[in-house]
């Protein structure tokens, strides 16, 4: 490329001026004076006359009169044309373009005219470059149309000129009076102008004509640059034109870059899909083929490689559309100069070729790698790919790196090379399963994978878009690996999967599962997830027709999904890939599982139900139809009722209510019409939808389902009512009123369910105009009235329920009443109480009046007449002076201590003198001690 450019730079800058004029036709340069220069920078000019002359006819003297103007005029205007003469300067140059073919002299004024349109434009007023925008843009134009003119210096002078639009230099002389037009103007003006598209119509006349050719083609390169002509080119049918002739004969080189370079500005600035239209039929291929061959054998340069890279893309982009004729010589080439490396061939192409360790050759490598990919999309190839030998090829880099091996390329290199040929085995293998398996495949790739998970020292790189998060680990190479896996498997091919079983795939599966929980835990955790995912979805491939598989799965594997179960719902929203492991977990937990007794029980034994309730709980959308789909199915187990109705959530919601509540959503996001207490309100269409209603009915074929049939499994209504259903409508724990309303209506699902499909079908057959017999309309319109009454039944048991709440919540109502008011009357006694409390201790008569009272109430209490024998305790205590009435004090006089020694008799302290009277203790001096008791004073 760099050749190239330096050939194009140097042909650019040689000598504008290549036309070998005699004496007489040089043009004499006029004197501009001081006083000319302050009036303005040109002389006045009578443009209309110049024009009326050259129209003019059949006067003697009248060529030498034209070229004597023309020369005036490239005199006068030598320092650029002014944007308000621009139309007549360019209507005096295409007369002068119509003399050329009858008279060859008019090719110097034309030319000189042109080289002046190199310089910049001028503006006496700022607004001139939008008054003039219609008559630059149009003057512009007409420079495609000269290519036309058969003159070789005349074409190249118009493309030099078109290049100066983009290396505008500033004038020599400063125009008093006037200003340069902007940089870009030109560019702009050429685009309105629809410079571009009559230049491409122009280069068909230039097939044998290579230097003008060359040149036309470097001011088209200048002009891809810019979208709108990209458009105005492409509507040239430019691609198909240019590519057609990029093996065309030229020593320079520079035909093949810069249609290249043309190509590459057009598939990136308009329509790709247009371009590849284009592109696509067998005469650009054939281009194409010739050219990459011819490169990748003989090129030899750092240029030469590049292009080669350049129009293997183009051939990339081309063969992505099915409608594109690939020849399969090319076909078969590509494929050659893929594997030649990997596979020996004796094919002549190749013999003696080698790729080296640059950088052009190594991304070539990863070209073809990308081209096989979308080759193999197209069957035809396929048997080209077997002849190939394209899986064996593939698989050689699908081992372990071997020591002390001298390699073609550099460790980072080969380990791109490798993280490639496994991608390409994941888009390639499943189109050759047969090649695949001769080449066992399957043993390959789980040796490769126990390398992946061993402990072996290596050091990855990481650099490529492959081997993302794999740098100093081996997780891109296991992530791979995996998605070779994955993509076998899920071709659901029994020999590919038996195999894989035969082979011990699960349990190493399993223990890789168990290894990324336990050794990688704080590593590329993205990257982690994605290799989880996929490790359970091989496994629900390999289990789920395969009982062996299931129990092969065992205990082991249900542990690792309740791990995943058990994760944090708040890392759901973090984006790194736990919603896709937790769906693949669902999907093992059905695949897996569900259908292996022993596998059921040991997940219901570890409380698996309970997670799975945990997740429902979550309410999040996009989980609820494949748990509820998974608690049918386990619903089936007789042991499954009694974990579901012990499970509770937040607030102690059971499973039951949670199932309601999700229907009552439900139907909320379906628009269906119930009331404000969630009763039918349509008892003829109890469970229609807002889309069933908008929806009108239509007859369909028997084999097609109808609204009413899709309705069943476009949400989780079915679901709802089968799992209810198994769990017994009538034993259900934990539900109120609201949720006993909602579940009349489950209860009826399918009655209802099936009354919406018959009168789909009565009304079928009505739109049909059918009269169905006597009998069968009976019928029909007897099922009809019984999906009706019904719903009637259904709406009578609501209301007797809510009257029933009502009459509750009253009840309800008046018990919290006369508590309130209990409470109420308590705290008015206690407050009474505290006034009357005060009134005594602030007021003496008030505590007088008291006292009486109590003495009184005392008084009264007692027998009128004193028993026998019966001792009298007093109540009150004597001298006591209190503002408050005493309290229910008794002195009791029994026995006297002196004859039992009082309580503390067999203590030291029993030899002190205690006394027992009425009143208080009081404190008494201490007595000696006798050999007999003596009796005390009792004062």
């Amino acid at each position: 490329m760099s050749t190239a450019e330096a050939a194009e730079t140097a042909e650019a800058r040689e000598p504008s001026s290549r036309i070998k004029f005699s004496p007489r036709q040089i043009p004499i340069v006029g004197v501009v004076t001081e006083d000319e220069e302050v009036q303005g920078a040109f002389k006045s000019m009578d443009l209309n006359r110049i024009i009326r002359l050259f129209e003019e006819t059949g006067k003697d003297d009248l060529e030498e009169r034209q070229l004597k103007s023309v020369k005036k005029l490239v005199q006068c205007y030598q320092n650029g044309f002014p944007l308000r003469d621009l139309a007549q300067i360019f209507k005096i140059l295409n007369l002068c373009a119509e003399k050329i073919k009858t008279q060859p002299h008019f090719i110097e004024p034309a030319y000189n005219i042109i080289k002046l349109c190199s310089l910049p434009f001028l503006k006496k007023k700022a607004s001139d470059e939008i008054t003039y925008a219609e008559d630059t843009a149009n003057s512009i134009g007409l420079m495609g149309d000269l290519l036309k003119i058969p003159n070789s210096e005349l074409r190249i002078q118009i493309c030099k000129c078109i290049i100066d639009f983009y290396h505008a230099e500033p004038p020599k002389k400063h125009i008093t009076g006037y200003q340069q037009a902007s940089s870009s103007y030109k560019i702009k003006m050429a685009e309105v102008g629809g410079l571009a598209k009559t230049m491409i119509q122009s280069l068909e006349l230039l097939e044998n004509q290579l230097v003008e050719k060359l040149w036309v083609l470097k001011a088209l390169q200048h002009l891809s640059t810019s979208e709108v002509n990209c458009t105005l080119m492409v509507k040239a049918q430019a691609a198909s034109g240019i590519c057609a002739h990029l093996n065309d004969p030229d020593p320079s080189g520079q035909l093949l870059f810069r249609s290249s370079e043309i190509l590459w500005n057009l598939l990136e600035k308009s329509s790709k899909e247009e371009i590849i239209q284009q592109l696509s039929n067998l005469k650009c291929l054939l281009a194409l083929k010739e050219v990459f061959k011819n490169l990748f054998i003989r090129g030899v340069s750092h240029y030469d490689r590049q292009l080669r890279n350049d129009i293997l893309v183009i051939t990339t982009i081309i063969s992505q559309n099915p409608g594109a004729p690939m020849i399969s010589g090319f076909t078969r080439d590509l494929i050659l100069f893929a594997t030649f490396n990997e596979v020996k061939s004796q094919n002549p192409l190749v013999k003696g070729l080698k790729l080296s360790n640059s950088y052009e050759d190594f991304e070539l490598k990863k070209l073809l790698f990308n081209i096989i990919v979308i080759l193999c999309k197209d069957l035809s190839t396929i048997q080209l790919l077997i002849d190939g030998k394209v899986i064996l090829a593939l698989f050689t880099y699908v081992k372990k790196p071997e020591k002390h091996k001298i390699l073609e390329w550099s460790a980072a290199q080969c380990e791109e090379l490798q993280l490639h040929a496994i991608a390409t085995l994941s888009s390639v293998a499943p189109f050759l399963i047969d090649e695949y398996m001769f080449y066992k495949g399957n043993a390959r790739v789980l040796e490769f994978l126990a390398w992946c998970d061993s402990e072996d020292s290596f050091f990855s790189h990481g650099n490529s878009f492959h081997g993302a998060g794999g740098r100093g680990n081996k997780f891109a190479q296991m992530r791979y690996s995996l998605r070779l896996l994955r993509a076998m498997v899920y071709l659901e091919n029994d020999t590919i999967n038996k195999d894989l079983c035969e082979k011990g795939a699960i349990q190493q599966l399993i223990g890789i599962f168990k290894n990324t929980i336990s050794k990688y835990i704080d590593k590329e955790e993205a990257i982690l997830l994605e290799i989880q995912s996929d490790i359970l979805l091989i496994l629900s491939g390999l289990c789920e027709y395969h009982i062996p598989g299931k129990e092969i799965f065992g205990t082991e594997g249900v542990d690792i999904i309740l791990h995943v179960m058990k994760t944090d719902p708040k890392k759901l929203q973090s984006g790194l890939g736990y919603n896709v492991l937790l769906y693949s977990t669902l999907d093992s937990i059905w695949c897996c599982i569900l259908g292996c007794y022993p596998s059921e029980d040991y997940f219901l034994e570890k409380e698996g139900i309970f997670l799975l309730l945990d997740l429902l709980a979550l309410n999040q959308k996009k989980f609820c139809n494949l748990i509820l789909g998974i608690m049918v199915e386990f619903c089936d187990n007789p042991k499954t009722a009694a974990h579901v109705n012990a499970w509770r959530g937040k607030k102690d919601q059971t499973a039951a209510s949670l199932l309601i509540k999700l229907w009552r959503k439900e139907e909320k996001e379906l628009g269906v019409k119930r009331d404000k207490y969630g009763k039918i309100v349509d008892t003829k269409k109890p469970l229609f939808t807002s889309f069933q209603e908008e929806q009108k009915i239509i007859p369909l074929p028997a084999n097609c389902p109808t609204v009413a049939v899709m309705d069943v499994a476009e949400n989780i209504r079915a679901k709802i009512y089968a799992v209810l259903g198994k769990l017994d409508f009538e034993n259900l724990p934990g539900l109120s009123a609201e949720d006993f309303v909602t579940l009349c209506i489950i209860h009826r699902y399918l009655d209802f369910k099936i009354g919406e499909i018959w009168n789909e079908i009565y009304e079928e057959i009505k739109l049909e105009k059918l009269r169905p017999v006597s009998t069968d309309k009976k019928i029909l319109e007897s099922i009809t009235a019984a999906s009706e009454n019904i719903g009637k039944m259904v709406v009578s048991l609501q209301s007797e329920m809510i009257e029933s709440q009502a009459r509750q919540d009253v009840q309800n109502e008046q018990k919290v009443y006369t508590k309130i008011q209990a409470t109420h009357k308590q705290r008015e006694l206690a407050n009474k109480s505290w006034e009357n409390f005060l009134a005594r201790t602030s007021n003496a008569k008030t505590l007088k009046k008291a006292k009486r009272l109590q003495e009184k109430a005392i008084e009264s209490s007692r027998y009128g007449e004193r028993p026998p024998n019966a001792i009298f305790h007093r109540t009150d205590i004597k001298g006591l002076n209190a503002t408050v009435p005493s309290g229910g004090v008794v002195t009791v006089e029994s026995t006297p201590a002196r004859l039992v020694g009082g309580p503390l008799a067999d203590t030291d302290i029993a030899l002190k003198k205690l006394p027992v009277r009425g009143g208080a203790l009081q404190k008494v001096k201490a007595v000696k001690t006798v050999d007999e008791p003596k009796k005390s004073d009792p004062t």
